[in-house]
């Protein structure tokens, strides 16, 4: 609780001491005998409730005179201003009881929901402060033999920065010396450390728990993995969810309505009909009373507020509550397999030359042809070769995407890719009878054998698949630029639905289009496509699906940008726990709409009709606001594995 929450507490506990004070007075104790007059006793009562009312509620008249100043009339300020006040004044109708007490009781009340309030959405803003706080305060340069802190934002890209055990991780970068273990919880949710020692890439925001490493900067720290995830952060609360952008437009008309209403029903009977003002007078109060939103109003954005707060300590980032929305009503999951539902570590598990041709040269042909190529393939190969990489021996390299690789090597033409390259380029080659990626290679047009790449399927992708069915989706898909029985052997492994094998990432797109027309196409309607992808090279799909999901994006740019869910670490099992926490938090949201709204109807009939009185009010106002906003806070709770 900060200073100024403090200050409104005690404000509020002195004004509430100050009332049943005030309030025994008058119940127990025969003012107008001592004071010789029961309009005497009255006035002085008046004066006496009017010290807690003010101490309470002094700031609500003069936000309501501000706002009213400012052409902001409809608020619920000027409600509660005018319904206190109003109970008050019938203090002018002789034929009326006395209203002090339940005028000041309102203005206490609802001081303590908006006190409450102010907590809620305080712990709920601290909570997802403190899981994010992966902010680095300094970083530690050399200069002059000494180590100095300095602010992260003037260390340059190539600088060197040594980070000692206990402090934060400053910058992306490289390490260049030193060996140790990084706390990523604050990133991913994972609780077990990664080990990392020199050449291992590192990210800013993880806490090095052992040894002491130098990292050479490779991003300048606007740039760097913290700076982004902060961003988005930040960012979340501007995308509203449309149920959200619902409740403030119904807000803005529904609020003037209340009033029009109560206006009509504390003049129009005693005007037309000869009814008594001052009961007709108090059934108006008590219909503005009641008819204050904020229980609305604030809970419904402290639900999706908690709903994304709850999800990034599990390391998943949503980038706003329209998001959040979108997300809870996927029924169809489509998946990059590379990556994502494998990991991606592809490995070389044999070499068939034709004959004549020895496996070691074989290997060391594509490996030289892939020289330059970062994608996974490509690594697996050069891993697979034991010896040096000649640069001399390479010309005219040419990747094509999702085909392979032409090159010139010792001005030989060598090809490296699957079988659609060498259909293109008029090579013939043959399939093999092992399960896994086939590496065809030809040199000058004659095929000379094939590598088998294998990759791994991570531990929990068959669980998450069968999570999401749990969790509701009806349809998974598998899209893959692989060979369709490496695909299907996947698919099957996992028990994926569907699966599309050999596309290009164009392809993907196409297939994507294809199944969000399905999916759009569902009697019910509402249901969305979810695409996962690793981020790097899925962007145009992601940003294509309703809702695009980046797995294992620790440092990766094009994930953060492209994506709509960001999955910090490579588990697929959080994709199904993203899914969950989404329909766990529009299911709140509902309740709370559904709840408020139900309550404060069935009371502003009771109030119409003169059943309800000013106490009842208070509980329809103040009792729901404080129930929906415990209720919103129950998307926060969320159990890390």
């Amino acid at each position: 609780m900060n200073k100024k929450q403090k200050r409104t507490r005690n404000r509020i506990v002195l004004a509430i001491a100050l009332f049943v004070v005030v309030y025994v007075v008058a119940e127990l104790l025969p003012l107008s005998t001592w004071l010789g007059s029961e309009t005497t006793a009255l006035w002085v009562e008046f004066a006496l409730f009017l010290v807690p009312y003010l101490i309470a509620g002094y700031d609500v008249l003069l936000r309501a005179a501000k706002n009213i100043g400012h052409g902001q009339v409809f608020d619920e300020n000027f409600l509660m201003s005018v319904a206190t006040i109003g109970a008050f004044a019938l203090v002018l109708f002789p034929d009326s009881d006395p209203h002090m007490a339940e005028g000041a009781a309102v203005m206490l009340f609802y001081q303590v929901g908006e006190l409450f309030q102010s907590y809620a959405v305080g712990k709920s803003r601290k909570s997802i402060a403190d899981m994010m706080d992966i902010a680095p305060d300094f970083a530690n340069v050399e200069r002059d033999g000494r180590l100095v802190q300095v602010d992260p934002y003037e260390v340059a890209v190539g600088d060197e920065i040594v980070v000692k055990a206990g402090e934060r991780v400053p910058l992306d970068g490289v390490v260049t010396s030193g060996t140790s273990q990084l706390d990523t919880a604050a990133l991913t949710g994972e609780s077990v450390p990664r080990e990392v020692r020199e050449g291992d890439e590192i990210i800013s925001g993880c806490i090095n728990m052992t040894g002491l490493i130098t990292v050479r900067a490779t991003k300048p720290f606007g740039e760097s993995t913290v700076s982004r995830i902060l961003e988005l952060v930040e960012n979340a609360a501007e995308k509203k969810a449309k149920t959200e952008n619902f409740i403030t437009r119904f807000a803005r008309y529904y609020t003037p309505a209340v009033v029009g209403i109560a206006v009509l029903l504390a003049v129009v009977p005693p005007l037309v009909l000869g009814q008594s003002w001052s009961d007709w007078v108090q059934r108006g109060l008590i219909f503005l009373v009641v008819s204050c939103p904020c229980a609305l109003v604030i809970s419904v954005p402290l639900s999706f507020f908690g709903g994304i707060g709850g999800a990034s300590r599990l390391g998943i980032l949503v980038k706003g509550s329209n998001y959040l929305e979108t997300l809870s009503h996927a029924e169809t999951v489509v998946f990059d397999k590379t990556g994502t539902l494998t990991d991606g570590s592809f490995n070389v598990v044999a070499v068939h030359p034709s004959s004549d041709i020895d496996p070691d040269w074989l290997l060391s042909i594509a490996a030289h042809a892939e020289a330059y190529s970062n994608h996974p393939i490509a690594l697996s190969v050069r891993a697979a070769y034991s010896g040096p990489i000649d640069q001399q021996r390479i010309d005219d390299v040419q990747e094509q995407s999702g085909h392979g690789v032409r090159a010139r090597i010792d001005e030989h033409v060598v090809l490296v890719g699957n079988d659609k390259l060498m259909s293109e380029c008029g090579v013939g080659c043959h399939d093999c009878e092992l399960t896994g990626t086939i590496l065809h290679v030809s040199l000058d047009g004659e095929y000379i054998g094939h590598i088998v790449i294998a990759d791994v399927v991570k531990p929990d992708a068959a669980e998450a698949v069968a999570e999401l069915r749990t969790a509701g989706v009806k349809k998974t898909v598998m899209l893959t630029g692989d060979r369709a029985d490496v695909a299907a052997a996947v698919a099957k492994e996992l028990g994926i639905d569907e699966f599309r094998a050999q596309l290009l990432p164009q392809d993907k797109v196409a297939e994507v289009e294809k199944l969000l027309e399905e999916t759009h196409a569902h009697a019910t309607g509402k249901g969305k496509l979810a695409f996962v992808g690793d981020g790097i090279n899925d962007a145009p799909v992601l940003t294509r699906a309703d809702i695009g999901i980046a797995m294992g994006a620790m440092g990766s740019d094009a994930a953060i940008e492209a994506a709509d869910v960001v999955l910090m670490d490579d588990k697929p099992s959080n994709i199904a726990r993203a899914i969950g926490i989404a329909r766990k938090t529009m299911g709140i949201v509902w309740q709370n709409i559904v709840f408020a709204l139900g309550v404060k109807f069935l009371v502003l009939i009771l109030a119409a009709v003169g059943i309800a009185n000013m106490w009842l009010a208070v509980f329809a106002d103040v009792g729901v606001a404080v129930i929906a906003i415990l209720n919103a806070m129950r998307a926060m709770n969320v159990r890390k594995r």
